[in-house]
């Protein structure tokens, strides 16, 4: 690599982010990129000028593995949405000036769906104008809802924490002799896999969850106070996961039935979802009676580093490192993807293909992953979840506590 890289984060952070910007980071350093310049907040700080030379903070194997720890987003994160080219080629224009200046090469962007629309747009415009720039799209989501890939880094480890924490409040539940129900609301807009994989927490020791709602099928709220009535004939205590983007025939969000201010959204025309378990709680409550508590992860879902996955973080570095070594072979405008190769031992290799085949798609549960009732996932489903679980990171404790890298400020 003759010329200088630049790599941005964008989107909701996860836990295993920062590994695929290590993956990045030393695999250019090894193949002899010049600089590794980073995008401060993503797309939308490079087009502020804002970036920094990554090896003024990496400087060594113990910053690498400390990053490879960090949650968050290292480098800062945006949810800026790039015009279309044809729309706006001013911004192009400037981003490409930019890049010129800096004496780019190859650029690497990490994130979700949003994010390889913009590596789509920016491939189109290279083309255009005959820019022998290669741009590679780097794959996270806690959500899975990637297309093509079998699945997405950041999810294994935000699957982790949620089965674990599930556990932890399933045995909780059951300190008091009382009637109680817990909802606990779990991030996933569209797509069910996070809430989904509630289930995992199932096991010899644990019962798992109850019920599990996700946003796939559309919810029904009186078979869901049915539901409730009849498993609390056989125990005292519930448990009912569901996504924060459930919704009811009509196409409303759950959340937005007290909601009389509206919600805000953001560049991509996402609306913000909170509150669908205190919706819930508040139904469960006025209709059958009992004791009810409204739990949201939140963020903890996707920052949970003391929980990160091994195979999750090791396939999160090695996207990284796919994505460098496959723009110095000569590949642009492409997103690296997972293949899984076998099950038992479980094994993935990384592959690519054309960024235009996975950006603004989305992947859903499959329905036949759904118990027929709509209210549990299948067999099919924890098989494909339980491998990208296991395994456990040896966190750096300094006083007790787990060492980090800090952002950049």
């Amino acid at each position: 690599m003759n010329k200088n890289v630049i790599v941005g984060q964008s989107g909701g952070p996860t836990s295993v982010i920062n590994a695929s910007l290590a993956g990045v980071f030393t695999t250019a350093k090894e193949l002899g990129a010049p600089h590794v310049y980073g995008m401060r907040n993503g797309i939308e700080g490079f087009l502020q000028e804002r970036y920094v030379d990554i090896s003024d903070y990496i400087r060594n194997d113990v910053d690498v593995e400390l990053l490879k720890r960090t949650p968050s987003a290292f480098l800062g994160s945006c949810r800026y949405k790039l015009p279309k080219v044809d729309k706006d080629e001013a911004v192009y224009k400037k981003l490409f000036e930019i890049l010129e200046k800096l004496e780019i090469g190859y650029f690497f962007y990490i994130g979700g769906n949003d994010s390889m629309d913009t590596i789509a747009q920016l491939t189109i415009y290279a083309e255009r104008i005959g820019s022998d720039i290669k741009f590679m799209g780097v794959p996270k989501t806690i959500d899975n809802d990637l297309v093509v890939t079998d699945h997405t880094p950041g999810f294994g480890s935000a699957a982790k924490y949620v089965a674990t924490s599930v556990k932890e409040l399933i045995r909780d539940n059951k300190v008091n002799d009382m009637d109680v129900v817990t909802v606990i609301e779990i991030m996933g807009r569209d797509a069910g896999w996070l809430t989904g994989s509630a289930a995992l927490s199932k096991g010899p020791d644990c019962d798992g969850p109850d019920l599990i709602y996700l946003p796939e099928l559309v919810f029904d709220m009186d078979k869901f106070i049915a539901r409730v009535a009849e498993i609390q004939k056989e125990r005292r205590s519930v448990i009912v996961c569901v996504s924060e983007g459930i919704r009811t025939a009509d196409g409303k969000y759950v959340c937005e039935y007290t909601d009389t201010a509206g919600r805000t959204t953001d560049s991509f025309g996402h609306k913000q979802l909170t509150g669908t378990a205190r919706v819930l709680a508040e139904v469960i409550n006025e209709r059958l009676g009992c004791k009810v508590r409204a739990i949201e992860f939140s963020s903890l879902q996707r920052c949970a580093a003391h929980l990160q996955s091994e195979t999750d973080v090791n396939e999160a570095f090695h996207v990284g490192v796919a994505a460098v070594r496959a723009a110095a072979a000569g590949e642009s405008g492409k997103v690296i993807i997972i293949e899984r190769v076998d099950e038992e031992p479980y094994q993935s290799t990384m592959g690519s293909c054309d960024v235009h085949l996975v950006a603004n798609y989305k992947k859903d549960v499959p329905r036949g992953w759904i118990n027929e009732e709509g209210d549990y996932v299948t067999k099919q489903f924890i098989d494909y979840v339980r491998p990208l679980i296991l395994g456990e990171l040896t966190d750096i404790y300094v006083d007790g506590i787990p060492r980090h890298i800090d952002n950049i400020r």
